[in-house]
């Protein structure tokens, strides 16, 4: 099975590129052999459109609250509403976010998926900061129009395969909450590159790979990318490249039967 780890971004640009790793899931070994790099959306999606089988782990949350998406009434299912704010502009979906929030009180201003909860992720409504919520924004909506199956969202007979990941659960298994990337070049230090390393390290070690039920090859081009880049974007490909493959090998992917598909589930 060819398995995409895909690490996001709402603003794709030479200086902030979507990364992409690509691996094969053969028998009991990960072989993560390629990476790619693109700089605005048309490329990014042209290349998914090449490939005719593939399970995709993507960084970005694929649905919003299930108490926002009732509140504003965008629909009842998660096909309607993202079809609904694929029509927005940007700076009108982050509008429409920040009037939302304006008069609720501390709090309620934004609301967190089940799946945030258990992952301890911050709310998909959020578009300052670290902006997942421009994120969705970009991404789910070109997702639905691909026609992929985006589960547990909108499952399609599509054989390319949408779930959304979140590579800072497996590296705070390993380190855990220390920062060991950085889009600030004056807050990147030696420390960090040691700690890309050390994530390296153990997610190739006999104990992590007893731990997913597959051995981890990673290409030495790669390896040496993960470390050196200190944005953080090659090793969080590769991270989701590994997790999109656990999920591959669990039943229905590991997501809960019960789980809410307006929302989504994060795949961990």
């Amino acid at each position: 099975m060819k398995i995409y780890g895909i690490d996001f971004t709402s603003a794709p640009s030479k200086n902030k590129v979507i990364a992409c790793a690509e691996a094969w899931l053969e028998s009991d070994i990960l072989h993560i052999q390629k990476f790619h790099r693109f700089i605005d959306f048309p490329s990014f999606m042209e290349f998914l459109m090449r490939s005719p089988v593939w399970i995709a782990g993507v960084d970005f949350p694929l649905g919003q609250p299930r108490k926002l998406i009732q509140n504003l009434q965008w629909g009842k299912t998660w096909a309607e509403y993202v079809d609904r704010i694929g029509q927005m502009s940007k700076q009108e979906f982050v509008e429409t976010l920040n009037q939302y929030r304006q008069d609720r009180p501390a709090g309620d201003r934004e609301h967190l998926r089940q799946t945030d909860r258990d992952a301890g992720a911050i709310s998909p409504m959020k578009v300052y900061g670290v902006p997942v919520g421009k994120m969705f924004f970009e991404g789910a909506p070109r997702m639905l129009a691909a026609g992929f199956s985006v589960l547990p969202c909108h499952p399609t007979n599509d054989p390319r395969i949408v779930i959304e990941i979140y590579p800072a659960l497996m590296s705070r298994s390993i380190i855990g909450k220390q920062s060991y990337k950085s889009d600030d070049k004056r807050k990147q230090t030696t420390e960090m590159q040691f700690l890309r390393q050390e994530i390296i390290n153990q997610v190739r070690s006999p104990i992590y790979n007893t731990k997913y039920g597959f051995v981890v090859e990673i290409d030495k081009q790669v390896t040496c990318e993960c470390v050196s880049d200190a944005s953080g974007d090659t090793l969080d490909a590769v991270l989701s490249t590994i997790q999109a493959a656990l999920a591959f090998r669990l039943p229905n992917y590991g997501i809960p039967k019960n789980c809410d598909h307006l929302e989504g589930w994060i795949c961990s």
